[in-house]
């Protein structure tokens, strides 16, 4: 295998392991059924003093804020941007893929530092030890109606998320908190 397959091509060559994952809870926060299978490693991951985390809810800017950092931590170089799509630059913590697509700890374990990492996790969930290490962290809010509307198209496409269902039942869930992470404003107000 590649050392750094491209994810969309993994996805259609495993297309057998890949479906609408259910949503499961960890510490009454909903989340994939992967990542709570593999939740272990990622709540005990070990950061590192110099850690950079780019936290966000999903469809906030993430993308956005992960390709200015990097530009940022190569002063403007844009050869140096195109060198590896941006999740090979700045793994996501808790993605974890049916094998064998690698997790973001396992590509984060043996990086080198300083490491900038992806996270979506609510500040409850992101491991102790960036609190333990005082790492830096940037948080990104969308305005929630926003959000709301890229989540939701999201889910329609992303094959792996679960089953958004119709508008109406998708504004619903993502109030009640039924949606992975729970709600963006619940998520704030809890900051």
């Amino acid at each position: 295998m590649a050392e750094n397959p491209d994810y969309s091509d993994l996805l259609h060559k495993y297309s057998d392991i890949f479906y609408r994952f259910p949503l499961t809870s960890v510490h009454g926060i909903p989340l994939m059924e992967p990542i709570v299978n593999q939740w272990d490693p990622i709540e005990n991951f070990q950061a590192r003093p110099d850690d950079l985390i780019i936290s966000t809810y999903p469809k906030a800017g993430t993308t956005w804020m992960q390709e200015i950092v990097d530009l940022i931590r190569n002063k403007g170089d844009l050869e140096k941007a195109h060198r590896a799509p941006i999740y090979v630059r700045i793994p996501f913590l808790e993605i974890c893929s049916p094998p064998p697509i690698p997790s973001g700890v396992d590509k984060l374990v043996n990086a080198p530092s300083p490491r900038v990492i992806k996270t979506h996790l609510l500040f409850q969930l992101v491991p102790k030890s960036f609190w333990e290490n005082k790492c830096k962290m940037i948080y990104i809010a969308r305005n929630a109606k926003d959000n709301l509307v890229s989540y939701y198209f999201f889910d329609q496409m992303n094959l792996t998320q679960p089953y958004p269902g119709t508008w109406e039942e998708y504004v619903t869930k993502f109030m009640e908190g039924k949606c992975v992470l729970i709600p963006v404003a619940s998520r704030i107000q809890r900051q």
